[in-house]
């Protein structure tokens, strides 16, 4: 085994408690600033993301306990609109050029309703391009949407071929033009 010359550090005095500058001993209560400034910031994103999420969809809302909650304003109920456009009765006379096509969803606990109901309108002209299972099997109205308004005759054509229905102007199936969800108030034609 090697041996080194002593130097001056070999003989520090016995009184010293430190060994190096490296080893000084650890503060009390060091531990919980670190994790007061985790929490701080923990706590700005959580409210800073809440309050953009809530900015971003109105229907988000977020209530404080001990608060009174936000007055809403109750909007007076409307009258059914008169209709902007015929129904569409013919789907021979669709435009090609419109590019329409009709997908049905069966909202309803009975099996295969969709394919029936594909099945009778693909057979009387109209443009059926996918029938599946809705997301939900507990869908009460018949409702066919459509996401752009010069498409509503189609929509209303469509209730009129289906025999019930209601019709709604949404964005939320943006797979195809017109959406078919069947409801339970859905009886096939015999």
């Amino acid at each position: 085994m090697a041996s080194f010359p002593k130097d001056l550090f070999d003989d520090l005095p016995k009184d010293l408690v430190r060994v190096g500058a490296h080893r000084a001993p650890k503060k009390r209560g060091g531990g919980w600033i670190g994790f007061a400034w985790a929490a701080l910031a923990t706590g700005v994103l959580v409210v800073g993301g809440l309050f953009t999420l809530s900015l971003i969809d109105p229907s988000v809302r977020f209530e404080i306990p001990g608060l009174p909650a936000p007055a809403e304003s109750v909007a007076a109920p409307t009258e059914e609109p008169t209709p902007t456009a015929l129904p569409l009765t013919d789907p021979a006379t669709i435009d090609p050029a419109r590019l329409i096509t009709i997908t049905v969803l069966n909202g309803t606990p009975v099996a295969g309703q969709q394919a029936v109901a594909g099945d009778a309108l693909a057979a009387a002209g109209w443009p059926v391009g996918t029938t599946t299972t809705a997301s939900t099997s507990d869908v009460e109205k018949t409702t066919v949407y459509y996401s752009n308004p010069a498409d509503e005759d189609i929509a209303r054509g469509l209730v009129g071929a289906l025999g019930v229905g209601e019709i709604r102007e949404s964005t939320a199936f943006l797979g195809a033009p017109v959406t078919i969800v069947l409801g339970a108030d859905y009886t096939p034609a015999p």
